[in-house]
């Protein structure tokens, strides 16, 4: 088994709330303001028809950045979106997944994001994060190291006995994702789980979801979906 560093560290982590929000929007507000602003003035009209003109200008900026950043959200959901599924776009933290249409997001204290299946409970996604100093997720050791130690200290209770079936190794723009399949059972539940963990922006992501066990085979490709479009990008 690996020995990842800082284990108790990254257990207590993962359950802890993410902090800070950068006003990405804003910036960009005040840049388009500024720009219209300073095109008006050299016009040199009169102080009534100048100050008339700012005002114009600056609603006119703000519903122009308006747009432009809806244009291109638009575009990118689009970009990313498939049938039967909704995306996720966390310019903050820097990810992206897709979930199931009809999955419900719900407030975990401790955990970045949830959203779930409001009648199968056990059919869930969910992405937590913690601090690392670690560039790359290899370095922490191989796909099956990682992940038998990530299942057993933090992905499942020491009570429910688990079961790896499969971790791999996948690249995407350059960046290395350990991909997992696991069984977690309970005493009255199993349930069939896929995750993946990647490096970047100084975090460890972790996005595990399933469901279970009765329904693994109706839902399965679903879950695969949910996997594969987990994305992280620079923040």
């Amino acid at each position: 088994m690996a020995s990842l560093p800082n284990f108790p560290t990254v257990h207590r982590a993962l359950f802890s709330t993410a902090s800070s929000h950068h006003q990405m929007v804003s910036h960009l507000r005040g840049r388009t303001f500024q720009f219209q602003v300073r095109a008006e003035a050299s016009a040199s009209p009169s102080p009534a028809i100048e100050r008339s003109g700012r005002r114009q200008a600056l609603a006119a900026g703000a519903i122009a950045t308006c747009i432009s950043l809806s244009q291109v959200n638009s575009a990118s959901f689009a970009a990313e979106a498939k049938k039967g599924f909704q995306a996720v776009l966390d310019k903050k933290d820097g990810y992206s997944f897709l979930y199931p249409f009809g999955w419900q997001e719900v407030v975990i204290q401790g955990q970045d994001k949830v959203l779930k299946d409001v009648i199968e409970p056990l059919e869930s996604v969910s992405v937590n994060m913690v601090e690392t100093n670690k560039q790359d997720i290899r370095d922490l050791g191989s796909p099956q190291e990682v992940v038998e130690a990530l299942i057993k200290r933090v992905l499942a209770p020491t009570s429910q006995k688990t079961k790896l079936i499969e971790a791999s190794e996948h690249d995407v723009d350059g960046k290395a994702y350990y991909s997992f399949e696991f069984i977690a059972q309970a005493p009255n539940f199993t349930r069939h789980a896929l995750g993946t963990i990647c490096i970047g922006n100084g975090k460890f992501y972790t996005l595990t979801t399933g469901a279970n066990e009765r329904r693994w085979e109706k839902m399965k490709d679903k879950l695969h979906t949910v996997v594969d479009s987990f994305k992280i990008f620079a923040v």
